[in-house]
């Protein structure tokens, strides 16, 4: 099982969170690092001192390319949802049956994970 981070994921992070650090921890304790996609760090990153929290945290998660491939796919995802949130459907494309996705836009991206025919766990930040 894996763990993917949404948006909500990072801002928590960043937020110093003590759930979702303890989320994180676990996740690379078990040996199977977090994932999340450039996008997905893109809608949080700003840079600077103030993100030294998210800085750290980044540095144990597996961020994967929004590369050709994922975004046709997120395409093709976003046509069977009738929704529009590209970085969304990318993260529902990463996990896997029986991976958990952390997110706090649980009713767009349970539209997507439907339409993946994934079965995938929404959980809150």
């Amino acid at each position: 099982m894996s763990l993917v981070l949404d948006t909500g994921a990072l801002i928590a992070l960043e937020r110093n969170e003590r759930q979702m650090w303890v989320r994180l921890k676990a996740a690379q304790l078990g040996g199977d690092l977090p994932m999340t996609h450039a996008g997905v760090l893109g809608q949080v990153w700003r840079g600077g001192p103030r993100q030294a929290r998210l800085s750290q945290a980044v540095a144990g998660i597996d961020v994967r390319p929004l590369n050709e491939h994922l975004g046709k796919e997120a395409g093709q995802l976003l046509g069977a949802a009738g929704t529009s949130d590209v970085i969304g459907a990318a993260v529902i494309l990463l996990g896997q049956d029986g991976d958990d996705i952390v997110t706090s836009d649980h009713d767009d991206l349970e539209r997507l994970a439907n339409a993946s025919g994934r079965h995938i766990e929404l959980i809150h930040p």
